[in-house]
């Protein structure tokens, strides 16, 4: 069994509070009390609890991108996992989405950290240090798109499956994109 890193045990406690309230009433004193660890060793991880949800998203976001290429693992498997683990964890998603704001925001901060995959996709594929600005531009259009999408199917409880969503969401990638992400 592995043993769990302070980082991990303070995701634990925090995730734990959200399921109980709002993250925006939840205080890192909140977080650090419940599992028994002082403040300087919270901001040793993390800046602030926003910090904290974008690190979250971002481990989640970055072991399904991590097995695209190996063993047939697509671009279109890593809508569904990441639809598979929305739906898991759903509370706490909507929790995350309603109860943040602004630069903070959970939408703002998903939104980027998909940018940020998808051009250094791109970036990989295309042996270049940045990202060409139409590409970036269509990049921004589509995960600006497909999160907003994300957010109604969250906030909304859509009768439509995780399973579909995934789908839809591959099927929405744009043409120009196609050659970066689904080949």
């Amino acid at each position: 069994m592995k043993k769990k890193t302070t980082k991990e045990i303070l995701v634990d406690s925090f995730l734990e509070l959200a399921e109980k309230r709002p993250i925006n009433k939840i205080t890192i004193a909140n977080i650090v009390d419940n599992c028994e660890v002082t403040q300087p060793t919270f901001y040793r991880y993390f800046k602030d609890k926003y910090d904290m949800i974008a690190w979250i998203y971002a481990r989640e976001a970055g072991k399904n991108i991590g097995k695209v290429g190996m063993d047939g693992y697509v671009w279109k498997d890593t809508f569904l996992d990441g639809m598979r683990f929305y739906n898991e964890n759903r509370k706490f998603m909507v929790n995350a989405l309603k109860h943040t704001s602004g630069r903070d925001s959970f939408l703002f901060q998903m939104s980027d950290m998909n940018i940020r995959f998808i051009e250094n996709e791109i970036r990989k594929k295309l042996e270049a240090n940045e990202c060409p600005k139409d590409l970036s531009a269509i990049v921004k259009v589509f995960c600006y798109g497909t999160n907003q999408f994300l957010y109604d199917w969250l906030i909304e409880k859509s009768d439509l499956s995780y399973e579909q969503v995934a789908e839809l969401m591959e099927k929405s990638i744009p043409e120009v994109l196609r050659p970066y992400l689904c080949e």
